[in-house]
């Protein structure tokens, strides 16, 4: 080898035609790792072997094949640029390390990728969002996120799962996109007592759940692993459909790709869940709004319930008397008490888990009313998640009844099984009733006989002097001027108006509503 070559910046072997090294400069030593004296030795035994073996493929014919190529070299961990020219003594091998601009050429395609796939979630969550607005059934919505994601090209396939009826294992309700044999191995794998899938982990934690390769994640059943592989599936994702503290199902979705869910899928992917789990629960609450008959289940109740709890330690009655969401996870609770004073019920509360915070609101000889602050998993957030509305909620030192009203098409084994379930809680009857619809005229005339004469003179009279606008076009002095009374006789007049106004409007939703 001449000192051009043997100097030169790249990597140089000279070779003879059957593959015996001849010379090598210290580059070509450096890039492929060759130590000691290899003058002599076959081409084979001192350069490293990659995937292709592309190099010892241009020596196996009658004369050698000139080529250039880039190959990976695992033995190494870098890429190498060779190329092999014929000259006048043998075959002359030009090693470059490429491995640099590889991986800035792989960054750059990942980052594209990414993008384009970025932008076909979001294009696909869009639409999804959209059509989950306008969906009235929990086979719709499983059906609208499944036939979205599914068809798409980025995965493989996607599939819905629900808490099947009396226990707490998953059932797939719905799929899309080809499957292969991985969904069946996912259904076996959810009837496996032994085994947890991605899906019910979600389920379970309420959280999203990812396998990113899937046969190596030692999380996912083996089963599930296997078939993935065998199908090309490398990744997959378990994103729980929430609402307030109940995880209504799972969608999991499964792509070709190892990398195929970045951060910024997972936040989105995590909106849809929350979109998802809304537009259930938004769905029953239509349908119990819209329905012309409704379903009444009774429930017995004992210490599951905060209420009952706190009924048992004063030993006394409680009736809930409305409840106003306060947070993702805690409910203000108005309960009124009958044979306590406050001070008891102060004292009984504190050593209640559960409730954060009381205050009492009024107190009588017999009893009075407080304000709860209730916070954590209970029936008033199950039974509200799972698409129902408290009818009636009394207890009594220890025990409790609610009724319950659902939508008539409502899943009332579902409800039932669950709530029992989960808070101690016994189903005991059930009766289907017509419910009476009020139209708006009826409801003006029911509150015009309510309010008397002086009430709905102050009213009128506050509400077309802007009394009630911010800032007011009157004041309280103005407007008891216009009707020639005090002003402490106009907020009388006034307070007994808004409350039969808010009675009229609450009193339904808020004494019905849903209970501990």
């Amino acid at each position: 080898m001449d000192d051009r070559l043997r100097h030169a910046p790249v990597g140089v072997l000279a070779v003879s035609a059957d593959g015996t090294v001849n010379d090598i400069n210290e580059v070509a030593r450096s890039r492929i790792g060759a130590a000691g004296d290899v003058v002599g030795a076959p081409l084979a035994e001192v350069f490293p072997r990659s995937v292709e073996d592309s190099l010892l493929l241009a020596f196996e014919g009658c004369s050698i094949t000139e080529t250039s190529f880039e190959e990976y070299y695992p033995e190494l961990e870098r890429w190498l640029g060779v190329s092999v020219a014929s000259t006048d003594d043998g075959v002359a091998i030009y090693v470059e390390d490429v491995t640099e601009r590889r991986r800035h050429e792989q960054s750059v395609e990942k980052l594209r990728i990414e993008h384009k796939r970025t932008a076909v979630i979001e294009t696909v969550l869009s639409e999804i969002l959209t059509e989950l607005v306008g969906a009235t059934s929990r086979a719709e919505i499983a059906e609208t996120i499944c036939r979205s994601l599914g068809e798409t090209d980025i995965y493989e396939f996607a599939w819905v799962g629900e808490r099947e009826i009396g226990s707490d294992s998953l059932v797939l309700h719905a799929a899309a996109g080809d499957t292969g044999e991985t969904v069946a191995a996912v259904r076996d794998a959810l009837d496996d007592e032994t085994t947890t899938t991605l899906e019910e982990r979600a389920v379970e934690t309420g959280r999203l759940q990812a396998a990113q390769p899937l046969v190596d994640d030692s999380q996912v059943p083996d089963s599930v692993g296997t078939a993935g592989f065998a199908d090309g599936v490398q990744s997959a994702l378990a994103v729980p459909l929430v609402y307030g503290s109940n995880v209504h199902g799972v969608v999991g979705i499964y792509a070709s790709g190892t990398e195929a869910f970045s951060d910024r899928a997972y936040t989105s992917f995590e909106t849809l869940g929350d979109v998802a789990g809304f537009a259930v629960t938004a769905a029953r609450n239509r349908n119990l709004l819209l329905s012309d008959s409704v379903a009444e289940l009774t429930f017995e109740v004992g210490d599951g319930s905060v209420v009952s709890r706190l009924s048992k330690a004063l030993d006394s009655t409680l009736r809930l008397e409305g409840v106003v969401p306060h947070g993702d996870d805690a409910l203000l609770c108005f309960v009124s008490v009958e044979g306590s004073t406050m001070q008891a019920v102060e004292g009984a509360a504190t050593d209640i888990t559960g409730i954060d915070d009381l205050r009492a609101i009024r107190e009588s000889e017999s009893g009075g009313s407080v304000e709860l602050t209730v916070r954590g998993s209970t029936p008033l957030l199950a039974i509200s998640s799972l698409g129902g509305t408290v009818r009636r909620a009394n207890f009594d030192s220890g025990t409790g009844r609610i009724v319950v009203e659902l939508p008539p098409d409502g899943d009332v084994r579902r409800i039932a099984d669950a709530v029992s379930r989960d808070y101690n809680m016994e189903f005991v009857a059930k009766e289907e009733r017509e419910r009476s619809v009020t139209t708006a005229r009826e409801f003006r005339d029911a509150l015009h006989d309510a309010l008397t004469e002086r009430q709905r003179t102050a009213l009128q009279t506050a509400y077309f002097a802007d009394y009630f606008e911010s800032p007011r076009g009157s004041t309280a002095e103005e407007v008891a001027a216009s009707l020639d009374i005090t002003g402490s006789t106009l907020l009388y007049h006034l307070r007994a108006g808004q409350r039969k106004l808010l009675d009229a409007y609450l009193n339904e939703s808020s004494r019905s509503s849903e209970t501990r």
